[in-house]
């Protein structure tokens, strides 16, 4: 089955670079000698391969960085080109020169694909800080209030590099956290542009009174063993929680799960099986679905990401239809569900309809 999915995929894919690159070509052709054309059809090939071989193959740089931008180019223009035709089918109707139209139709591609490339990496490399309060039942012996920062689907990788630890450090910083939680996706795939960056030597800055917890996604995955992963990603000072739950100064429980792809992952009610539920319980949980259970398990407050809110729209009209709670903070009775956009991006480096995001929740604890 997974096999047809991908076979369906890869055609799919396909006869989407033919519309573009024939598109474009249309816009190219005039005036440029014969051999021009195959140089077109080879470089629009090897941008379409750059792609998947990027994403297949550990360590292939120049792969990755290529197919990260043409996939920008390709989700841009796949959004453009339909309405850039209906226009022009449109404008067949009027008097004006079909030749002028067609000119006039390639240079405002080109302006528009360059002005959402632009506004989309502002977006992607700017993050914003999203406040939430979030009221919980329960007393807490070490303080009625707990500053709470999180940040999520940072894929530390070729393009979220250094630069973006260290502006994610600085603004964690200025918070003044009293917890940082990282539920999944901190690294992209291959492990190896975090370790040579030095990025957990970057995250090792982060200053909060009880430490940074962090859960792993579905991105957190490489070829070795996960056990070298988890040693890897705690030399920058965090505590993965691996499927384990842990008492902070006597005051709250922090709940980690593995990702949902993970196999082996065990039940939340196996995980909440004898803990103190009169203490608040916080649920790291990467993918925010099943929320109906963790309100029934007497979770507190769940934190997620994995949606990045479709990271370029329409997409999040899809996450919307997919999650109860796709981005944002919803309420289930006690439950208090909250879901970053996350504050990094996977393939294509923009953000359209979306900003990369770090959360500050500030949780008030009463009687």
């Amino acid at each position: 089955m997974f096999v047809v999915f991908g076979i369906i995929a890869l055609l799919v894919y396909g006869l989407l670079v033919f519309y573009i690159g024939r598109s474009c070509w249309g816009w190219l052709k005039e005036g440029t000698p014969t051999w021009f054309k195959y140089v077109y059809i080879g470089v629009v090939v090897l941008l379409a391969v750059s792609f998947l071989l990027g994403r297949i193959g550990e360590g292939l740089v120049l792969f990755q960085i290529l197919g990260a931008y043409w996939m920008a180019v390709f989700c841009v223009l796949l959004l453009v080109l339909p309405v850039v035709h209906v226009s022009l089918w449109l404008l067949r109707l009027t008097k004006l020169p079909r030749s002028s139209a067609k000119k006039g139709a390639g240079v405002l591609v080109l302006i528009i694909l360059l002005a959402t490339i632009g506004y989309g990496s502002f977006n992607a490399y700017s993050p914003v800080v999203r406040e939430y309060r979030v009221d919980i039942p329960k007393a807490s012996p070490a303080a009625p209030e707990l500053n709470i920062v999180m940040a999520a689907d940072m894929h530390f990788g070729v393009l979220s590099g250094k630069q973006h630890a260290i502006r994610l450090v600085e603004r964690i910083n200025t918070l003044k956290p009293d917890i940082v939680l990282f539920p999944g996706d901190i690294v992209d795939d291959d492990l190896r542009p975090y370790e040579q960056k030095g990025i957990d030597k970057v995250l090792s800055g982060i200053s909060a009174r009880y430490g940074v917890y962090a859960t792993l996604g579905n991105h957190d995955r490489y070829s070795g063993q996960m056990e070298h992963l988890i040693d890897v990603l705690e030399q920058g000072d965090m505590k993965i929680l691996y499927d384990e739950a842990v008492t902070i100064d006597d005051s709250f429980t922090l709940i980690g799960r593995k990702d949902r792809i993970d196999r082996e992952r065990a039940p939340l009610s196996g995980l909440v099986q004898g803990l103190d539920a009169s203490k608040p319980l916080i649920l790291l949980d990467h993918q925010p679905y099943d929320l109906d259970i963790a309100q029934q398990e007497g979770i507190d407050l769940m934190l997620s990401g994995h949606t990045h809110r479709g990271q370029i729209a329409p997409a999040h009209l899809i996450t919307g239809m997919l999650f109860e709670n796709d981005w944002g903070y919803l309420q289930k009775e006690n439950l208090h569900s909250i879901v970053t956009s996350g504050f990094g991006f996977w393939g294509p480096p923009i953000r359209i309809g979306s900003r990369s995001e770090i959360v500050q929740i500030h949780v008030t604890f009463t009687e």
